[in-house]
């Protein structure tokens, strides 16, 4: 028979300094970061989130700001073959999140605030992005192409600045 007198091994405590923290204080801070994350999944949710990380022109009019973009591209040439994204994101796949998750809080941010330009004008950075996808689709026609007024033939949105969004 065993000898059941013997000590039990002591458990040995990892994280010392946690145990001392407050219960209080423990459910105080779930409640906080539980409420910030709720709020964010209702605003999501609210703000039908989940259609801006579609290729669908229409989510672009959840914001009523976007009403006459949507209706000029709606109406315009380009509508039988790009959508908003091919336009206004890169087509590779990280990157054409990244730059729609930026524009979404930027967008939402400027909302809020109150400080929305209208008519909406495009940022230097998706200028850039919509002049590539330009050439993207259009590469060889502006390579044949002579400007004889000297402008940059790779600057495609000094002339056509409205193409996409109108008839």
């Amino acid at each position: 028979m065993g000898n059941t007198d013997s000590p039990s091994p002591k458990r040995v405590q990892r994280w010392p300094a946690l145990s001392a923290v407050p219960l209080w204080l423990w459910l105080s801070l779930a409640g906080f970061f539980g409420g910030i994350v709720g709020l964010g999944a209702f605003t999501f949710a609210y703000a039908e989130g989940g259609s801006y990380l579609s290729n669908d022109p229409a989510a672009c009019v959840n914001c009523h700001i976007m009403r006459e973009v949507y209706d000029g591209w709606n109406h315009g040439t380009h509508k039988a073959v790009a959508t908003c994204n091919d336009c206004h994101t890169p087509h590779t796949f990280p990157a054409k999140y990244l730059v729609k998750g930026i524009n979404g809080w930027n967008h939402s941010l400027a909302f809020t605030m109150g400080n929305f330009p209208e008519p909406i004008r495009i940022t230097d950075q998706n200028r850039g992005i919509a002049q590539g996808n330009c050439l993207y689709c259009h590469g060889d026609l502006v390579s044949a192409i002579s400007h004889e007024d000297g402008d940059d033939p790779t600057n495609c949105l000094t002339c056509h600045a409205g193409v996409g969004h109108g008839p």
